[in-house]
């Protein structure tokens, strides 16, 4: 089991900032990611900064901790210009990079970019959309060049050289629970990310989303055998805060530990934390989730 945190790109570098993600490489978490959008529900009227200018400040500031996104997506990034960010990314981190990416959501970033005219993408659009994109960029960060005309992306002799310092490229983790993006997991991703169910988030129980988690990673094996490839090959990741029991987590350390004993025996290898933000759905007691990350794991072992 891997234990991993996001820090929401909510503060100014110069006040508190680079502590943070310093700070999480001194905690000892494997990767700290940060959310990669516009700006984000009950934080959009506030501070929110880009993510690739903050993973590459947060780059510069350490030098073991890995750094990631959780996640990118379609709604505004184009694969032609982020493949060019994120070899740049890639190179400057000395190679610790990881692209969470998914197809997308209907809130601000769906709809930011559209005209008077346009209308958000129906779900079937975003995962068509999510197809092409993957594959583009899968080709964009190992090949030299790359031209491309597709439904959805065009890339016209696209020169991305040196390519990554990881070889073939930088790897994927692929945000999925849908039939169509757990193939692309299989077929792209070196692990799978999941928050669990949507459906059950506000009605159902702990013990309901710890089954539906289960019979996700029961598809993923299932899509990783169409596609000829091992399941445990991916590394299979959850982003805590979206299941029935959002605050159980942090809420203590021996809380933590049956939290991640539970989804551990289900094949979950990572479990990614929020870094606590006070007066906000992240809140929770700083001192509770320094503890986590030092003897939190060390306990679920034992």
């Amino acid at each position: 089991m891997r234990l991993s945190t996001v820090i929401l790109p909510v503060h100014r570098w110069s006040d508190g900032g680079r502590e943070l993600w310093q700070r999480a490489e001194d905690l000892g978490f494997h990767t700290a990611y940060t959310y990669d959008h516009l700006s984000w529900r009950s934080f959009r009227d506030g501070p929110w900064f880009g993510a690739i200018p903050t993973l590459t400040a947060a780059a510069a500031a350490t030098s073991r901790l890995r750094l990631g996104t959780l996640v990118t997506s379609p709604n505004f990034r184009h694969p032609v210009t982020l493949a060019k960010e994120l070899i740049s990314l890639d190179d400057i981190s000395g190679g610790r990079i990881t692209l969470g990416i998914g197809a997308g959501g209907s809130g601000f970033d769906a709809t930011a970019l559209l005209g008077g005219a346009e209308q958000a993408w129906t779900p079937r659009e975003r995962a068509d959309r999510f197809g092409e994109f993957v594959a583009l960029l899968d080709r964009l960060l190992t090949e030299d060049a790359v031209t491309y005309e597709g439904r959805h992306y065009s890339a016209r002799e696209v020169r991305n050289i040196p390519g990554c310092v990881q070889r073939p490229r930088l790897p994927f983790a692929v945000a999925a629970t849908g039939p169509r993006g757990l193939r692309l997991a299989a077929r792209y991703g070196q692990a799978w990310v999941t928050t669990g169910d949507p459906k059950i988030y506000e009605t159902g129980t702990p013990a309901e989303s710890v089954a539906a988690i289960g019979r996700q990673i029961d598809r993923l094996g299932e899509a990783c055998a169409e596609a000829g490839r091992d399941a445990a090959e991916l590394g299979k990741v959850l982003l805590t805060g979206f299941t029935p029991d959002p605050g159980r987590p942090l809420s203590s350390l021996d809380a933590f530990v049956d939290f991640a004993g539970e989804h551990a025996r289900l094949g979950i290898d990572e479990i990614v934390l929020h870094w606590p933000i006070p007066d906000s759905v992240f809140a929770a007691d700083l001192a509770v989730f320094e503890k986590i990350a030092a003897e939190g794991l060390a306990q679920l072992d034992g």
